[in-house]
């Protein structure tokens, strides 16, 4: 009886003390967010290849080279809001009569799960507004599905830059605090 008592403590410790090593070198070991991926990673790399064939689609209003970048399910919503399916934007790519479009795409982040992608990053679209030229700036999500010839769009959103509307740069505050109250503050007017 007394054997097998020490045979179980014996067994408890390597056990516990065990389990506490593996806990502390999972502790000390630097982790990386699940599935994301840096800019230079391979993942990056290739899905800017994939970014780079569809501005390079819309640039050559090409809708063959489109159509193998966009799913059949393919939704858009616009940095406007205006959602079109991968039908409308194939028809828009085709008709379009702004000769100085330009899409450029630069991807940021991807993360896979599975089948699926997300990859996130910035664009610069040029094309006409009214008689003027415009340049619109934006980040994009763009999901992805793994196919038989690669990966397709499945969605995309686009979300514009806010510009300052005014042009003048702004004065920079020299309160001493970062949020002023001007009942408040220590200025000659309030003696």
């Amino acid at each position: 009886m007394n054997r097998l008592s020490c045979v179980l403590s014996v067994m408890v410790a390597v056990i516990l003390f065990g389990t506490d090593a593996r806990a502390q070198q999972a502790a000390s070991a630097p982790t990386a967010a699940p599935g994301v991926t840096s800019a230079a990673s391979p993942d990056v790399q290739s899905f800017q290849k994939v970014e780079d064939a569809w501005a390079e689609a819309v640039n050559q209003r090409d809708q063959y080279a489109l159509e193998l970048v966009l799913s059949p399910l393919f939704v858009d919503v616009s940095a406007t809001g205006e959602i079109t399916t991968r039908n409308q934007q194939l028809v828009q790519v085709m008709d379009i009569e702004d000769k100085t479009l330009h899409l450029e795409q630069k991807v940021i982040t991807v993360r896979l799960i599975g089948e699926i992608a997300v990859a996130n990053g910035t664009y610069m679209l040029h094309h006409k507004a009214g008689s003027s030229s415009v340049d619109e700036k934006g980040v994009f999500t763009h999901v992805f599905e793994r196919g038989r010839s690669g990966w397709l769009c499945i969605n995309s959103q686009r979300t514009m830059l806010r510009t300052d509307a005014t042009g003048k740069p702004k004065k920079p505050s020299n309160a001493e605090m970062p949020f002023h109250i001007p009942l408040f503050s220590k200025g000659e007017k309030n003696n």
